[in-house]
């Protein structure tokens, strides 16, 4: 045995649990002491202490661990001294993490919100409770207590953030360039009257209008931004429970969830989620609940009427809010409702805003400040030239008003109006898409950021694994199978298999007999792996196990057994029992031995047990062969059984143990009338043996392809669960997560840094590192409270990571340590994972989470996991989409309207494109071509390439730069000033009259003639352009692919039809604003001839084929010179 397997098996044996069956309490091992205080700062709860004989080297500390792990103040006095001498001790700098840590300050100051020390409600009586609350357990509230209550307490539901509505609104308006446009638009205004008086131009007033109307609409867009995501928040909130069955004045009535109140009397039964903190006054023997969303486990945990522990959060007697009740039924009365509850309290913390900008708001900033820089340093000159030159050698040529007018424009030029407009339009489009994917965005930032994440921190259990326990593997005698192979092994014919197949049948007839479950005879139609059974999780996996091997088998068994007897499981035993008469003699060849069949009377009792192997093997004096016989249970076969039960373990399997006992005649009924005491003495010895099964929460069968797609994309993907390092680890290599054969531990993170080595980031701050070449590791909460500063920066250069045993805040610290160089998505569905979803760069719930998850979360899942990799992939797509976005409108928008406004100023040419049609450019012909970019399909390497560095690869970085304004906006800006200038030299007027000319009309011109033909050279300036424009809008489709590779037509894999349409309403745009009449008026626009129409075709396939040209060279040679300016 190597030495890896060696320790594996050494480490499962060490782990010997008392209950391996369903029980009321939490998992115990044989060296688990009780509950107990210590004197730490994390030591403010009540926790149990996971103590063993035999200490690992790579453990320093016991340490302490609770599965619910929120802190439960010991006292306000004993607080606040804990907190004083943490902060005394962080201010002094001293390293030891294992009693200290600031976030285990923060933690505290948590606790202190949910201060839930003072509450009674567990330890006092039922009868207590109901005189606090003035409620009858069996009439409930009156309607005038329970309506006076609802308006004291309010409603049942939490409450909703806290917004400063007057600052949301000021950020509508002035957020990007909002600011500007309303400045432009009052100067404009003040320039048309008084300053423009007693000659008022009417197209300033038409352009302050204009700008005027701009402003308000890219605070529309802000706005519907803003609705979009209360409508997504709206879907989100129809997935919670709306109504449960209350007492109210005697009577049993359904009652919307949100309208309970302290005092209410509550009836729970199966399948139901509780709506309220409730005080259980009443549970059925067999009553259990699922707490997964608060500890991260399936396991289910009993109620009870009594307390069982001082912790208000760990009794069973408390129901608390969102756990379903699995089995079973349960009477509470509630004790608190809305922001009062548990899950009310953790939500309210979770509701605080994000603090920070995203990624694409960094990104969007940094591309404002630019290009409001250029254009305020173009503002300065044009001002400077004005006031030291032209007004001096030229008075008649701008005076103030046309000198405010020729500011605005040049602001007007620089300013991409329509950028706005189709960023918010873009991700809204984009969100959809994801929508349609089963994907919801709550925020439509965080499309984009996800495209950023390099490292992914996943919950296990509903996330990785599906949620629910199967039976995997199963044994009779040294014959081990998988699920599949006893499967196959029943199936088959011929007599070299008969006797293993009768054995494995009769396995499985005691799976179906000793089981609480009931499969659901409505869908009797359904394969069983998809039909509802109803119980708890380890009976359901065990009775699914059963009807696997054939169709009808449960119900065919329980036809012909009566069961007479049943212990269900308790903690006391750790086992349960069901005893059966035979109705029909024909099912005792099936279910036992044929000796046995042919002994068994018909006054004879089956008693069927199931429990943990630890506990019944002792009692075990025969067990059941393969060939199908009953032989002594030697020490070596046990010790076989051992091993295998070990093997599971390893594995991260939970071993259940199944046997029989035959009883003659009326033995139990004579002894007790209950059978109960009689029941559990026949269980103490001669229990034969029939198998073992193993138990697991399986992989989603496409967790290992979802896995290796992001392991592609150049994202780290790393397991973080409460569940144990086994259990992980084995999940971890089933799902690809693991894929070293060794695996580190905590002892191979060196506490200190070698002197040789420095520790600086030479880059610093957040980017999309590339991955080390480090290997596995696995690591436990226990040993992560034990690291320094130093094991953490080397911990998170791991390729991979399983982290085990965690608690919420230990989540909380491995998000903000990976954040430190990365960014970071967290998926999770519980409670527990609420507070690092919130911290994360993108939170990820599953639409099965939790409430508080789901409101703690960016992003919530409604499908499976799988969905992230299609969310990774419409995150690139949004950031490669933006940025074609921005290359298609700053040519036109921007570069190609600065330089009629320039020239004008410097050489004295006329302002040859007006102010009014280059708002017309950017907010209406190119706004939509640019919006439908948007709907572009990724290009083939989108996720094969790495996340992107985002403090490298910016939105805007120079080689757009380049290619916007130097290539493209430079082909545009020149061949539409030589349409312009040829047509006014066909018309009589030359260039050479009009160069430094500052505003003189040459005497041989009428003065009326001259605006006219002015006017139709601005409106062939802008045909030009928008003409110009659908070409550069195709050719900004790729950024490395040719156009015959990327098609937009006749190809689902890359059409885009949007496109065309576009087109054309880009068309019918500039139509209306140069033909119809009145426009022409007003605005100063004019019809352009035919032909100006055609000859911008010729420079547009000139910008298609000089573009195939730079991305072929590209692709021919990446590493040269063009494919470093490449965009």
């Amino acid at each position: 045995m190597s030495t890896e397997k060696a320790a594996e098996v050494q480490l499962a044996d060490r782990i010997r649990w008392h209950d391996e069956e369903e029980g009321h309490r939490r998992r115990r091992s044989l060296s688990r002491t009780g509950l107990s205080r210590s004197n730490s700062i994390d030591s403010l709860g009540i926790r149990s202490i996971h103590a063993r004989t035999t200490v690992d080297p790579s453990l320093t500390l016991p340490i302490q661990y609770r599965t619910v792990s929120f802190q439960i103040e010991e006292s306000k006095g004993k607080e606040r001294a804990e907190l004083a001498r943490a902060s005394e001790v962080a201010a002094k700098g001293e390293e030891n993490t294992a009693s200290i840590s600031l976030d285990m300050i923060a933690y505290l100051e948590i606790s202190r919100t949910i201060d839930l020390s003072d509450l009674e409600w567990h330890t006092i009586t039922s009868t207590e409770v109901s005189q606090r609350l003035t409620t009858s357990p069996t009439n409930g509230l009156s309607d005038t207590q329970a309506k006076r209550r609802l308006q004291e307490y309010g409603k049942n539901a939490p409450s909703p953030p806290k917004t400063n509505r007057l600052l949301a609104i000021f950020g509508y308006f002035f957020k990007g360039f909002g600011g500007i446009l309303l400045t432009g638009s009052i100067l404009v205004f003040v320039s048309w009257k008084p300053l423009g008086e007693p000659n008022p131009q009417l197209a300033n007033l038409a352009l302050a209008i204009v700008l005027l109307a701009v402003f308000f609409i890219q605070a529309a867009f802000a706005m519907f931004q803003d609705w979009s995501t209360s409508r997504v928040m709206s879907s989100i909130k129809d997935m919670l429970p709306e109504h449960c069955q209350v007492i109210r004045d005697g009577q049993v009535g359904n009652l919307p969830a949100e309208e309970l109140v302290p005092g209410d009397v509550v009836l729970i039964k199966s399948g139901n989620k509780l709506p309220a903190d409730v005080r259980f006054i009443e549970v059925s023997p067999d009553v259990k609940f699922d707490r997964s969303v608060l500890t991260g486990e399936s396991r289910p945990i009993a109620a009870s009427v009594d307390h069982t522990d001082e912790n208000y959060l760990e009794t069973y007697n408390i129901g608390l809010q969102g756990t379903h009740c699995i089995i079973g039924s349960a009477t509470g009365i509630v004790v608190a409702t809305g922001d009062r509850t548990v899950f009310g309290r953790i939500a309210t913390l979770t509701n605080e805003p994000k603090s920070g900008m995203s990624p694409l708001e960094k990104e969007v900033l940094y591309f404002v400040l630019f290009i409001s820089a250029l254009m305020l340093s173009m503002i300065v000159l044009v001002i400077i030239l004005w006031a030291a030159w032209l007004r001096r050698d030229y008075p008649d040529y701008i005076n103030v008003p046309t000198l405010i007018v020729d500011c605005v424009s040049v602001a007007v030029a620089f300013i991409p109006e329509g950028l706005p407009i189709a960023i918010t339009a873009g991700l809204t489009i984009t969100a959809n898409l994801m929508r349609k994917n089963k994907i919801l965005c709550k925020s439509l930032k965080t499309v984009e950021t996800l495209g950023s994440v390099s490292v992914i921190c996943s919950d296990k259990t509903g996330t990785l694994t599906q949620g629910k326990m199967a039976v995997s593997d199963c044994s009779v005698g040294s014959n081990n199978l998988t699920l599949a192979e006893a499967k196959q092994t029943l199936s088959s014919e011929g007599n070299e298999k008969a006797d293993v197949a009768q054995a494995f049948g009769q396995l499985g007839a005691l799976s179906a007999l000793c089981n609480g479950a009931e499969i659901d005879a409505a869908q009797a139609d359904v394969p069983i792996e998809k039909r509802n059974i109803f119980g708890d999780a380890t009976d359901t996996a065990v009775l699914r196990f059963a009807e696997s091997f054939a169709p009808g088998n449960v119900s065919y068994f329980r036809s012909c057994w009566q069961k007479v007897f049943e212990l269900a499981f308790n903690s006391k035993n750790k086992y349960m029992i069901r005893c059966f008469l035979i109705t029909r003699n024909e099912a005792l060849e099936r279910t036992l031995t044929p000796q046995d069949a042919a002994n068994f009377g018909n006054d004879d009792l089956l008693l069927t047990i199931k429990g943990a192997p630890d506990v019944l093997i002792e009692r075990c004096s025969h067990y059941l062969s393969p060939a199908g016989d009953i032989v002594e249970l030697t020490q070596e076969v046990k010790a076989t059984f051992e091993h295998i039960k070990n093997m599971y373990s390893s594995q991260g399997k939970r071993c259940l143990l199944l046997a029989r006992k035959l009883l003659k005649g009326k033995r139990l009924a004579e002894a007790s009338a209950d059978y109960e005491s009689s029941a559990i003495e026949e269980a103490k010895g001669g229990l034969v043996l029939v198998g073992l099964v193993a138990i697991v929460d399986p992989l989603r069968p496409e967790i290992r392809e979802v896995v290796s797609t992001l392991r592609g994309a150049g994202i780290r993907i790393f397991m973080v669960t409460g569940d144990f390092a086994l259990t992980a680890l084995s999940i971890a290599r089933e799902a690809g997560i693991i894929s070293c054969l060794n695996v580190d531990g905590a002892s191979h993170l060196e506490r200190n840094p070698p002197d040789s080595i420095s520790t600086s980031d030479s880059e610093g701050g957040k980017q999309s590192a590339t991955p080390s070449s480090k290997g596995a590791l696995v690591i436990s909460g226990p040993e992560l409270t034990t690291l320094t500063d130093h094991q953490w920066s080397v911990l998170t250069e791991y390729d991979e990571v399983v982290f085990a045993r965690t608690t919420p805040e230990q989540k909380l610290r491995i998000v903000r340590e990976y954040q430190k160089s990365s960014v970071v998505a967290m998926t999770g569905d519980g409670v527990n994972d609420a507070p690092s979803l919130k911290a994360a760069d993108v939170g990820i719930s599953m639409g099965s989470g939790s409430d508080i998850a789901m409101e703690a979360a960016d992003m919530v899942l409604l499908d499976s996991f799988s969905s992230v990799v299609v969310a990774v992939q419409y995150g690139r797509v949004v950031f490669d989409n933006l940025k074609k976005v921005i290359a298609y409108l700053l040519p036109a928008g921007t570069f190609s309207e600065f330089w009629p406004v320039m020239t004008s100023v410097i050489f004295g040419l006329p302002q040859i494109l007006s102010s009014f049609l280059m708002i017309i450019i950017c907010c209406f012909t190119d706004c939509a071509a640019a919006t439908v970019l948007s709907y572009e399909k990724p290009e083939a390497d989108v996720l094969l390439r790495k996340p992107r560095n985002i403090k490298k690869d910016r939105l805007v970085n120079w080689q757009l730069i380049l290619h916007a304004y130097w290539i493209i906006g430079l082909l545009e800006t020149v061949a539409s000033f030589a349409m312009s200038f040829w047509y006014l030299q066909r018309n009589g007027i030359p260039f050479s009259d009009l160069w430094f000319s500052f505003g003189r009309i040459p005497p041989y011109i009428d003065p009326d003639y001259y605006q006219q033909k002015l006017t139709e050279a601005s409106s062939i300036y802008f045909v030009n352009l928008v003409v110009m424009q659908w070409f550069n809008l195709m050719a900004t489709r790729t950024r490395r692919l040719s156009i015959f590779q990327h098609p937009p037509l006749f190809n689902k894999e890359t059409q885009n039809w949007y496109l065309f349409p576009a087109i054309l309403f880009a068309l019918g745009m500039a139509a209306i604003w140069l033909y119809i009449p009145s426009i022409q008026t007003v605005l100063g626009t004019s019809g352009v001839p035919v032909e100006h129409w055609f000859l911008p075709f010729t420079f547009g396939l000139f910008i298609i084929l000089m573009d195939e040209c730079r991305r072929a060279a590209v692709r021919r040679w990446p590493e040269g010179l063009l494919a470093k300016a490449a965009w």
